[in-house]
């Protein structure tokens, strides 16, 4: 057997000190190592519980635009101040609470994410997620208010960098907006506003000193528009407003910081609910279709200044427009010109596809107020944009009942109804029976100087009253004649207390005795008496339908005549059915349809060229169908002090009626419309109004040709009428000391 030699190496040896220093070292860059990458993690985990913290914030704020608007409104609804429980939820403590819960502030990972993951059990390891529970540590006023968590903009100022404080003598008013979200009439500029307002710059001219001033514009003002995407007005501009604001400080963190050992600054912010009368050349947050009449024919002579707004909107054919806002949607046409000609929108077919706005501003930055003029209120994410339209209710007193138990010290179909809000009030009270509507009695609601109401009865057929109205001058006894020499016609009246008879329209001579007017008051000596015509009087159409008859240039004399208050105080009419339970001698049975018919009463607009008598202007509200027998503010006048307008200057008007014709004897040849157009069409219609439509006395629409529209939009609370449709614009913003 053979055998392998066996090998022999050099003796080695260990170094014991070597290797401890070789494992210490290796140890602690392990150690190190380890380390490193836990604060590593602890930095990513704190990053991302901030990045966590700010996306729950934005949640939050969105919500708060939402859910605000909604409780103002209720904040003014009967019954919302009936009971703690009506009112708690219209807290600004329960608005944030609830923002908390819409925006799913309280879990990182919302339970439909967890569900649609479908990974069983999940275990979450934010330290963030809480129950947020107390809200005040996340939402503060800032000081010096410290009561609640808001801090209203009214009377006590926050300091620089904030909006014009609103003036509030009313101590319910002032009190209750530190709790909850409450617009009044009550909240107006004042002395506090106008060095804020006049510290204003216009963009583009470089005017200071926008702001008008409180004394004689302290409900509206002139107001910069805030740098919000969606374009009513474009960013910077004047439009005309009333914005009411409560300031908070939010820091989501500050509730659970001993947790998490999270330490934000808190941030601040203001919510504002901009007042914004309809101002535009066209408005409507209705569906609107615009560049075709009804009949297919295209708008002719049609000019649009300024922008446009719809609730959803379309736009035919070669229509030129310098803005377009909705609420909804729009659709346009590819011949369409929106925006300044000059460097209209190119891609009217996709115009809110993604990157279209950001392109559009790179190819005009260096035109000084470039804007895009296509715009809808969900594009900004703390914005909201809120048309008050009541639609058909908007035309009617008696369609509900009186409100009572309000919040809000002004409540809200006083505020949102349009025939409410009139100074004067004109309603059918009596007709002749279930089966003839002929009216025989109306009723003139009027306010004196002292802002106290008082009504008359204005009788129409033979019978008569026992009381003699305001205004009329004894002229003759029983049995005397009187010739009036004026060829205007004025009213007369004959009887003593206790019984009156009377005649409208008189002219010539009038012998006041029984045989004239009957006997009102049989055994007594009577005498008679005159005033001046009042504006109204019923009147028939050539088809026979009964018409309210309705004279503006007759007002102020007449006003004068029975001791009312001036056309300054009594400026806007409403003629209304009273249908209500006080009704008399089955009236109620006449509650006018809307739509109209041919069964309704209609009124009829004459000797209304000349408004010139109402200086403050003049508005006219009725829910039945409007015929305009004249022409309608036509004759200049003199512009309120310190507004110097752009061309003459027409008292402001508005007419709200369901439906409008043109013409009374006979069918006009032609239409001239100028100032702006609006709808209260309901927003769910499913059939498009077109705004410029206009029909003649026997319901014919007139055509294109026949129709010539120039409408522009108010730049200036002068130009605004006694009555407007409202808007809301609901806005918040952060203020950031390095930028006030």
């Amino acid at each position: 057997m053979k055998t392998s030699p066996i090998r022999r190496s050099k003796a080695g040896y260990v170094s014991l000190m070597l290797v401890l220093v070789t494992g210490s070292v290796l140890t602690l860059l392990t150690v190190y190592a380890f380390q490193r990458a836990t604060r590593t993690m602890q930095t990513q985990a704190k990053v991302q519980l901030r990045v966590d913290y700010s996306e729950k914030e934005e949640a939050i704020l969105r919500s708060i635009v939402a859910i605000t608007p909604n409780r103002a409104m209720r904040a003014m609804f009967s019954g919302s101040n009936a009971s703690t429980t009506a009112r708690n939820p219209l807290l600004w403590e329960t608005i944030f609470t609830e923002s908390l819960v819409l925006a799913n502030a309280r879990t990182s990972i919302s339970p439909e994410l967890v569900t649609a993951l479908n990974v069983g059990t999940v275990a979450r390891a934010n330290v963030g997620d809480s129950g947020l529970a107390t809200v005040k540590n996340i939402f503060k006023p800032i000081p010096p208010h410290v009561i609640g968590v808001m801090a209203e903009g009214i009377n006590l100022s926050i300091g620089s960098g904030y909006p014009p404080l609103l003036n509030c003598a009313d101590s319910v008013t002032s009190d209750r907006d530190q709790y909850y979200p409450i617009i009044s009439k009550f909240k107006t500029y004042g002395a506090l506003a106008q060095t804020d307002l006049n510290s204003a710059v216009l963009n583009g001219n470089g005017t200071t000193g926008y702001g008008l001033p409180v004394a004689a514009y302290s409900e509206y003002n002139r107001l910069r528009y805030p740098q919000i995407s969606f374009g009513y007005a474009k960013p910077g501009e004047p439009f005309v407003a009333k914005r009411n604001w409560w300031a908070f400080t939010m820091d989501v963190a500050d509730h659970d910081d001993n947790v998490t050992l999270i330490a934000r600054s808190p941030r601040n912010f203001v919510l504002s609910i901009y007042e914004v009368p309809s101002q535009l050349a066209i408005s409507a947050s209705s569906f609107m279709s615009l560049g075709q009449y009804s009949g297919g024919g295209a708008w002719q002579n049609v000019t649009v200044e300024g922008g446009v707004f719809a609730g959803k909107a379309e736009v035919l054919g070669n229509t030129s427009l310098a803005g377009l806002s909705s609420r909804r949607e729009m659709s346009l046409s590819g011949s369409a010109v929106i925006g300044d000609p000059n460097r209209p929108l190119v891609d009217t077919s996709s115009p809110f596809k993604a990157g279209a706005r950001e392109e559009y501003l790179v190819n005009n930055h260096s035109t000084a107020g470039a804007f895009f003029p296509v715009s809808q209120a969900s594009e900004s994410g703390r914005v909201a944009f809120v048309p008050i339209n009541r639609g058909s209710d908007y035309f009617d007193r008696f369609v509900h009942a009186p409100e009572t138990n309000v919040l809000s010290t002004t409540s809200w179909n006083n505020y949102s109804i349009g025939a409410l809000q009139a100074a004067m009030q004109l309603d059918v009270i009596s007709v002749q029976s279930a089966t003839n509507n002929t009216p025989t009695r109306l009723r003139f609601s009027y306010l004196l100087s002292t802002g106290v109401r008082k009504s008359e009865t204005i009788i129409l057929d033979n019978s008569f009253q026992s009381t003699l109205p305001d205004g009329y001058i004894n002229i003759v006894n029983e049995n005397q004649s009187h010739t009036f020499s004026s060829t205007v016609p004025v009213d007369v009246a004959y009887g003593k207390p206790g019984g009156y008879a009377f005649k409208q329209g008189i002219t010539g001579t009038i012998t006041f005795n029984n045989t004239t007017f009957g006997d009102p008051l049989v055994g007594t000596n009577k005498l008679g008496f005159w005033r001046p015509r009042a504006p109204f009087e019923m009147k028939s159409l050539a088809s026979g339908q009964k018409c309210i008859a309705v004279y503006p240039e007759r007002i102020p004399g007449f006003l004068a005549a029975i001791g009312a208050a001036n056309t300054t105080i009594n400026h806007s009419l409403v003629v209304n059915v009273d249908y209500s339970t006080t009704g008399l001698n089955d009236v109620a049975k006449y509650k006018p349809n809307i739509p109209c018919t041919v069964n309704d009463y209609g009124v009829i607009l004459k000797e209304c060229a000349d408004l010139t008598g109402f200086p403050k202007g003049f508005s006219f509200v009725s829910n039945l169908r409007l015929y305009i027998g004249d022409d309608f503010n036509i004759v200049p006048g003199t512009p309120p002090t310190g507004y110097t307008p752009v061309g003459s200057y027409f008292p402001p008007c508005s007419l709200f009626a369901p439906e409008k014709r043109y013409g009374v004897e006979v069918d006009p040849f032609s239409v001239v419309l100028a100032g702006q157009v609006g709808s209260l069409a309901s927003e769910d219609a499913t059939t498009a109004i077109r705004p410029l439509d206009s029909k003649n006395m026997s319901g014919t629409a007139l055509a294109a040709s026949q129709i010539t529209v120039n409408l522009r939009p108010i730049d200036h609370p002068a130009a605004l009428p006694p009555i407007t449709m409202m808007n809301w614009l609901i806005v918040l913003e952060e203020r950031r000391k390095e930028y006030n």
